[in-house]
């Protein structure tokens, strides 16, 4: 279409100053196209951005773009569909050993609650969907595990590890995370209702859009972590560590901030 639109063939619509033609399409996403006609390149991005660029790919009326697009969205459908690769009897038999790894493994869509799984090594596991509710986790490893849209309500997570963990969409309300370290985790949209997070480390977290409204986050350390549209109303931040962030899209309503670090902190 482009090629067209340029053939000297079609009079098109210029800027009369800059002589620039103005192509009434979505911005941001032409660079994509224009690397697209440089190298043949598809850059890495999400789903919901995939299926965006699929529409200026056919708009432009370009097919080998569209055809590499939709092979990647087959691909992350696949990936997504995938069957957990142990059943919740599997796990139960697993458990009973003295020291439980599921390092990597798929275990999406599982009905893990009221399991113990303390001390469990679940890093770099695939958990998406889980369901964890009131389950025994006691200083459980997450570490980079995909956990997204799992179900944590109620469960006992005191002193777990999830660095680097991705749960954003999960459910954690009333969930016990004391001395949780939640460093550089991925916890956007996530609902921490009622959560106790007293002393957890939350350094680089990416809290956005995050729900903790009534969440005892106290003598918490929230260096570094992303608050924007995070919900803190009625929290209790009480000594926590606030140093340098950014709270000026947060929602303070109630919360408690006696003996908080808050030298620095944009409000």
């Amino acid at each position: 279409m482009l090629a067209a639109m340029f053939s000297g063939r079609h009079t098109l619509p210029r800027h009369p100053d800059t002589g620039m033609v103005f192509v009434d399409r979505d911005g941001k996403h032409f660079r994509h196209i224009l690397n697209w006609l440089r190298d043949g390149a598809v850059p890495a991005m999400s789903e919901s951005e995939c299926q965006q660029l699929l529409r200026e790919a056919e708009y432009y009326q370009l097919l080998g773009l569209a055809d590499c697009i939709n092979e990647i969205l087959g691909w992350k459908k696949d990936e997504n569909l995938l069957e957990a690769e142990l059943t919740r009897k599997d796990v139960i038999k697993c458990i009973q050993a003295p020291k439980v790894r599921f390092r990597g493994v798929n275990l999406s869509g599982l009905d893990l609650s009221k399991l113990d799984l303390s001390e469990v090594d679940f890093s770099y596991a695939c958990i998406k969907n889980a369901n964890f509710c009131s389950a025994y986790l006691r200083k459980a490893k997450f570490r980079r595990t995909e956990a997204t849209c799992s179900s944590v309500q109620s469960a006992n997570l005191h002193e777990c590890e999830l660095i680097g963990a991705n749960l954003e969409g999960s459910v954690l309300d009333k969930a016990n995370l004391q001395s949780a370290n939640l460093q550089d985790a991925c916890l956007k949209d996530c609902s921490f209702i009622e959560t106790d997070l007293h002393s957890a480390h939350l350094q680089g977290a990416n809290l956005m859009g995050a729900n903790l409204s009534g969440a005892n986050l106290e003598g918490a350390n929230l260096k570094g972590a992303k608050l924007a549209g995070t919900n803190l109303e009625g929290a209790n931040l009480q000594r926590a560590y606030l140093r340098e962030v950014d709270l000026r899209e947060t929602h303070l309503t109630g919360a408690k901030l006696g003996g908080a670090n808050l030298l620095g902190a944009c409000r």
